[in-house]
């Protein structure tokens, strides 16, 4: 297994960051196999949704319709509401696996690869990529 971790800048707010070009120049000229990506991190997930088209906005959006960063959260430290960004991963997963086909990531047209930073009490993340070969 080949693996790499990459640093993100995700800012003071919640933002979905596309880092499906990252991801493709790490699998590039690898053959077929599998890639798996991973944010180590308890407050921020991996997700595959269209972008630029305004759904990764929907997304934030639905997080905080589902997830309203408030007073109700039993986990408190940080900012106020932060309590449901330690929720968020189990909604967006902290991981994705895809397939590699002849050095391509096998995704659909309309398809990112994003990472999704609710925290903005941590503006820089770590990615990691790792590829085994099939």
């Amino acid at each position: 297994m080949d693996t790499e971790v990459i640093t993100v800048r995700t800012g003071s707010q919640a933002t979905v960051v596309d880092i499906t070009d990252r991801a493709s120049a790490f699998v590039r000229g690898r053959g077929d196999g599998l890639l798996h990506v991973f944010v180590p991190h308890a407050t921020a997930g991996i997700a595959i949704i269209e972008t630029g088209a305004g759904s990764d906005d929907d997304l934030l959006t639905a997080l905080d319709s589902v997830l309203p960063a408030d007073g109700r959260w039993r986990h408190r430290h940080g900012s106020p509401g932060h309590g449901r960004d330690h929720v968020v991963p189990a909604f967006v997963t902290p991981y994705a696996s895809l397939p590699v086909i002849g050095g391509r990531i096998a995704l659909g047209t309309w398809q990112s690869i994003c990472l999704v930073d609710t925290n903005g009490d941590n503006p820089t993340r770590q990615v990691r990529f790792s590829f085994l070969p099939g």
